[in-house]
């Protein structure tokens, strides 16, 4: 979810740095630049991190997610990791593809009527 917030909001930054005229003519609104979009981005940064003063428990909430997080992605690339070191699984030998088998016996020469 934090990967397609933070897509968007780079997205958005793009769509202000393209050069074009739309935006501009709408009663009520200002048409806002790339530089101006990049200060207020840088902003409301600064203001987000300045969240932990405001609300604490939100912090210690976002702290507890994040060491859940990196907990279950550690025990998750253990479990990775010991499935690619197994060692003990064996290759399926039942069936077999692009051979013959054994038991049948091709003759040595097939003998096919010419066309004519």
């Amino acid at each position: 979810m934090g990967f397609l917030i933070r897509m968007a909001f780079w997205f958005s930054l793009v769509l202000l740095a393209l050069p074009l005229n739309v935006g501009s003519n709408e009663t009520g609104y200002q048409s806002v630049g790339p530089i101006q979009a990049l200060f207020a981005a840088r902003e409301a940064v600064g203001d987000i991190a300045g969240i932990c003063e405001r609300k604490p428990d939100v912090c210690e909430t976002g702290k507890s997610a994040m060491h859940t997080i990196t907990a279950r992605a550690k025990e998750t690339a253990k479990i990775a990791a010991a499935m690619l070191d197994d060692k003990t699984a064996e290759p399926d030998t039942a069936t077999t593809t692009g051979s013959v088998p054994e038991d049948i016996v091709l003759p040595a020469k097939v003998d096919l009527p010419a066309k004519n």
